[in-house]
């Protein structure tokens, strides 16, 4: 749900990104526990690093984390095979969005995205008093795909381009050459135009379910920011681990705007653990993808359609608005809970749901039985 979304009721927080877990569970009348998210993108079980929670931590939980956070750093270079001043640790992937808005979008500039996608983007640009300019992208029987040309036209002058890549919330992906593709273009039309030419953040949240990455591109576009997070496949959400991976110059003044320890020595900790076991986000990676592709199955022989996803969730077309609010309703009332879209959206017939536990995709699946699609 987006915060449009948020149900009314008399207990009802001042703002939540989503409605909470007790919260829909005092509106529907259902314990706590039965209630499964399938709205918010997380893994259904996190990695097992009981070891590290026991600690003991260096430096003991009574001081500040390093500010260099070094043993974080040079894990998160070797996974991503850049070099350690490339690598800028962040409260998540949120913060590492928020930092890139701030270092190169001010009062009065453009940033640009292909719609529909990630609501962040277009909320951290307009908190810099700058413009999102929208570009829509294909249409779903071309894979939802980047309009590359119309791209690079609507980001001549523009200070910062958004994509994700696998993108939230179509789950569509583009092979690496057709990022460098734009990025060529850009650096072609700035060239022409005798500007500077744009800032690229990608957002890779959802890289490691297509097993690919753009950080590559960055030695051939320099201004190239690469978003990365252990949210997803390494199932640390409740964490909050990001990082920001670009050149040193371009990370420089994504840095300035930091603030000094905004990742906790728990979450490095954890991070650094994390990543230093590939094997428990490439098991975690294979479970979801087994389990995506039989709530696929399932969903297209009951009768639901769902299209071809490349992350850990499924976007489901209902052909209609009212259908699918009276979709996402019935599964809220079996404690099953979707992303739903704003009646303006160009998803807004549409529902999202993240692939979960094989035991509560099954959940999903017979609920799914029961509701008219």
């Amino acid at each position: 749900m987006s915060p449009a979304d948020q149900p009314a009721g008399p207990t009802a927080p001042t703002y939540v990104w989503e409605p909470t877990t007790d919260f829909l569970a005092a509106k529907y009348g259902l314990p706590r526990e039965s209630l499964v998210r399938f709205d918010v993108n997380t893994s259904p079980l996190p990695p097992d690093l009981r070891d590290v929670l026991t600690g003991p931590f260096d430096p003991p939980l009574s001081e500040y984390p390093p500010s260099d956070y070094a043993g974080l750093v040079a894990a998160a270079a070797e996974s991503y095979g850049v070099a350690p001043d490339e690598i800028l640790p962040t409260a998540g992937a949120d913060e590492a969005l928020d930092l890139t808005a701030r270092a190169f979008l001010r009062e009065g500039s453009v940033a640009v995205g292909a719609v529909p996608t990630y609501a962040m983007y277009g909320i951290v640009t307009e908190q810099r008093g700058a413009r999102f300019r929208a570009v829509s992208r294909r249409e779903a029987d071309e894979g939802f795909g980047l309009d590359i040309p119309a791209m690079a036209e609507a980001a001549r002058g523009a200070d910062l381009v958004w994509l994700c890549e696998p993108n939230n919330p179509t789950g569509t992906a583009e092979p690496p050459e057709r990022i460098g593709e734009l990025l060529d273009r850009l650096a072609a039309n700035a060239a022409r135009d005798g500007l500077a030419a744009p800032a690229v953040a990608v957002d890779e949240a959802y890289a490691e379910f297509v097993g690919s990455s753009v950080v590559a591109l960055r030695g051939r576009y320099p201004r190239l920011v690469v978003i990365r997070t252990l949210s997803k496949a390494h199932a640390l959400a409740g964490a909050r681990v990001g990082f920001a991976v670009a050149q040193p110059e371009t990370l420089a003044p994504i840095l300035s705007f930091r603030a000094p320890a905004s990742v906790s020595t728990v979450s490095a900790a954890l991070a650094t653990a994390a990543l230093r076991r590939p094997e428990l986000a490439a098991a975690n990676v294979a479970r979801i993808a087994e389990q995506r592709a039989r709530l696929i199955g399932e969903m297209t022989r009951i009768g639901w359609r769902p299209y071809p996803s490349r992350a850990n969730f499924i976007l489901v077309r209902f052909g209609s608005v009212k259908i699918a609010a009276a979709a996402a309703e019935a599964l809220l009332r079996r404690g099953l809970v979707p992303r739903t879209f704003g009646l303006d959206h160009p998803l807004a017939d549409c529902l999202r749901l993240t692939v979960r536990s094989a035991r509560e995709n099954d959940r999903l699946i017979r609920a799914a039985m029961e509701i008219p699609a």
